[in-house]
């Protein structure tokens, strides 16, 4: 099983477990509070009250729209109080005055569970809405669970609270901004609402935008003054492309400020929910264009082959951020529950990431590619059993342009568990050969043979001296093994097979100098005349090594340091009558 199967399969396991966990504590949450308030019948779990009075916000929201349509009679029905008639109805509009007045949407509590808020520190059976402040002190606006006859429990303006309406409503001056308006504003109603209801969204949006623009132009004036010096052409581009998103920003805060004053409740929490929206909305659009300007970034600065894992992580954080922004919208300015939406997006998601196990293990593993970088496009690379040069790198898989000139696809997810070997990351080459010297050489003449290997390698420009090893390994079957090991300079394999063809060459002239040969590893019997060796190049090499001996210069186990330094580059290369000499004397 490959690291990235294992990690992807891990994850769906991972999100399994939190979701069994979340909903493991979601029912015994559920379960405690169903034992410490009254057990719910089976009927009332299902109930949905057709006045909107199953949740705290339904019947405040109910309540409200009931008065704005003059529906007094169904006004009193989110009540719980015995009074009927006319003074129902005017209870009812000293309560729509009070919470017109006295109630901000910030200080609103507006629970959308059945149960209400369960934090808040009251009996289960209550529901803070809010706190009204007058000169008389504090006045807690409160709703409570009931049941009347044999119908399901709702939630009611409780009998406490209406006791006090009275009292508050006295309290409370008259609304400026209706006093001085136009009777013909107030008075005269289109669809049940006054006309200047009408007329102040109309007004209200141009203003917000028209400030929103302004505050923007302002914005930018002081922030490409302060950044002129820091940011090149791109950057200040970038910054341009957020412009419209800040409009939006600053027209959704204009837009609630205005809302504060001369509206209802009702009013404010739409202009609230309103300018929320557009400020969500905002925020998203702006992220969308920070992942854009990260993707081309990331674009610029990674290998082409990574083009399309970018674009789909840019698209697939594109995709979250606007899921992010429904749900903050739905869930804490709408009020809807997404529970049971999300329990069911958990279900499908594990579902598909099951169904596309092997898709995502190489989507991961193409993302493991371009950030590591083992391989980039163009490098010649081996894989496994294929070995060439990498042309693509795309989502599931990449393609290896092999020595036959076929294409092979390796899927990301293999790709990334297996050893990857990268050659044109390699900065020098190995030279390594064995050298099978005949049996009649003497020991003198290999001294001086393995000394002016070493000379060869040390004076020789392309061989990193430091590196150089030239050692009598063994005695094997029909030779005398003589190891030669050094690292070239260069990182062309080209190149490379020239210094070695090179240093093969002049290590046959050395040989041959010393008055050796090589061995013939064979069992192939041979019926001739055997010349031997020369006697008088063997006798030369013999003297050489003795004189080294007698002056106390014999190079073993290797050369002096002195003598290293000395002999550093010293050999012509390229050799003395190559092209490549004459053209570099030439130049």
């Amino acid at each position: 099983m490959s690291m990235i199967g294992t990690y992807a399969r891990g994850l769906i396991l991972a999100v399994m477990f939190f979701l069994l966990i979340t909903s493991g504590a979601w029912s015994a949450a559920k379960e405690e509070t169903d034992q410490a308030g009254k057990a719910p019948q089976q009927a009332e779990a299902s109930y949905d009250d057709p006045l909107g009075r199953s949740t705290p916000q339904g019947t405040i929201v109910g309540f409200l729209k009931a008065i704005e349509r003059e529906d007094y009679e169904r006004a009193v029905d989110y009540l719980d109080t015995r009074q009927t008639g006319k003074n129902a109805r005017q209870l009812s509009l000293e309560l729509q005055r009070v919470l017109d007045e006295r109630v901000s949407v910030a200080e609103t509590k507006l629970s959308t569970k059945p149960e209400g808020d369960l934090e808040d520190g009251l009996p289960v059976q209550r529901e803070l809405v809010a706190v009204v402040k007058t000169k008389s002190g504090e006045h807690k606006i409160l709703l409570e669970r009931v049941r009347k006859g044999d119908n399901p429990e709702v939630w009611l303006f409780s009998a406490e609270t209406l006791k006090l309406i009275p009292h508050i409503y006295e309290e409370i001056d008259s609304p400026w901004f209706e006093g001085r308006l136009p009777a013909a504003l107030t008075e005269n109603r289109l669809a049940g609402l006054p006309l200047y209801r009408w007329i102040m969204p109309l007004l209200m949006l141009p203003v917000a935008i028209l400030f929103g623009w302004i505050t923007t132009v302002l914005f930018y004036a002081l922030l490409q003054k302060s950044l002129r010096h820091r940011l090149d052409e791109s950057g200040l581009i970038t910054l341009r492309r957020i412009r419209k998103p800040l409009v939006f920003l600053f027209s959704a805060g204009m837009i609630y400020l205005l809302s504060l004053g001369g509206f209802t409740l009702l009013d404010r929490l739409f202009w609230t929910f309103l300018s929320s929206t557009m400020a969500v909305a905002g925020l998203t659009w702006i992220c969308f264009h920070l992942i854009e300007v990260g993707a081309e970034i990331m674009e610029r600065r990674r290998p082409e082959g990574a083009d399309a894992v970018i674009r789909l992580s840019a698209t697939l954080l594109k995709a979250l951020v606007v899921m992010t922004g429904l749900v903050v919208i739905f869930h804490y300015f709408a009020g809807i529950n997404l529970t049971a939406v999300v329990a069911g997006l958990g279900i499908g998601g594990i579902a598909v990431a099951f169904a596309a196990q092997k898709t995502i293990e190489n989507f991961f593993g193409g993302v493991f590619l371009v950030w590591d970088k083992p391989i980039r496009l163009g490098d010649f690379c081996k894989a496994g059993e294929y070995q060439g040069i990498v042309e693509h790198i795309g989502l599931r898989s990449t393609q290896i342009r092999t020595s036959n000139r076929t294409v092979a696809f390796i899927p990301n997810g293999q790709l990334a568990s297996i050893p990857v070997e990268n050659f044109t990351l390699r900065d020098r080459f190995l030279l390594r050969h064995t050298l099978n010297l005949r049996y009649e050489t003497t020991a003198d003449q290999l001294r001086f043979i393995l000394a002016e290997l070493r000379e060869l390698l040390y004076r020789h420009s392309r061989v990193d001296s430091m590196t150089v090893r030239v050692r009598l390994i063994g005695f094997g079957q029909s030779s005398l093994d003589v190891e030669i090991f050094a690292y070239v300079l260069e990182a062309a394999y080209e190149q490379f097979l020239a210094v070695q063809e090179d240093l093969l060459l002049r290590i046959m002239d050395l040989v041959e100098s010393a008055g050796s040969g090589f061995a013939f590893p064979s069992q192939t019997l041979y019926m001739s005349r055997d010349e031997g060796l020369d006697e008088g190049k063997g006798h030369e090499a013999a003297e050489a090594a003795q004189r080294w001996r007698a002056r106390g210069e014999l190079p073993f186990p290797d050369h002096a340091p002195e003598r290293i330094s000395q002999l550093e580059g010293t050999l012509d290369y390229p050799p003395k009558g190559s092209v490549l000499s004459e053209k570099k004397e030439g130049d």
